[in-house]
């Protein structure tokens, strides 16, 4: 079964075409690059408008079954900047232990990465994930939590992704 993974980037200079998409082909270029199961991007450019947010977030977990949607931008303190909360609103649970990670990692680089207020949750059969809008931020976020998504999905009875051990270690309990 092909997999669909959603890639939101959250901008609002983006969304109007004044400012190039960065962290979108970013997030979908680190994909290509680790996974070896089969796979299809749903890519949006979208506004920081929370409304917005929760409306895209809910159809692509909704309408477009993708078991992983990822986002970039508006994870920071600025007034427009409100990716968790829209998260947040639309998850049935969440997991607070992927932003914990993913702030612990990025704080090997920026001392500013406890600004970030990245998180992730479960919406459905879909995990969301909230990524920081710096490319290279988003790879260092992706190699840390990664390993645990197949399984978080395979929990919530998504597709078996796999992954290129050279490029990233996934981690599934043995079976016994």
């Amino acid at each position: 079964m092909k997999a669909n993974i959603g890639f939101v980037t959250v901008s609002d200079r983006a969304s109007r075409g004044e400012y190039e998409d960065l962290g979108g082909p970013a997030m979908a270029a680190w994909f290509a690059r680790v996974l070896t199961s089969e796979w299809q991007a749903v890519k949006r450019i979208i506004p920081d408008e929370r409304e917005g947010i929760e409306a895209t977030l809910k159809a692509l977990a909704d309408d477009e079954g993708c078991c992983l949607i990822v986002t970039t931008g508006g994870t920071g303190p600025a007034v427009r900047d409100v990716t968790p909360e829209a998260t947040e609103a639309v998850c049935e649970k969440m997991l607070p232990g992927f932003g914990e990670l993913m702030r612990q990692a990025s704080l090997k680089f920026v001392p500013t990465a406890i600004l970030s207020r990245q998180t992730a949750g479960i919406r459905g059969q879909s995990l969301i994930v909230n990524l920081p809008g710096k490319p290279s931020a988003i790879d260092d976020c992706l190699n840390a939590v990664f390993p645990a998504v197949p399984y978080c999905i395979d929990l919530i009875d998504g597709p078996y992704l796999q992954a290129d051990p050279a490029q990233c270690s996934v981690f599934r309990p043995k079976k016994k």
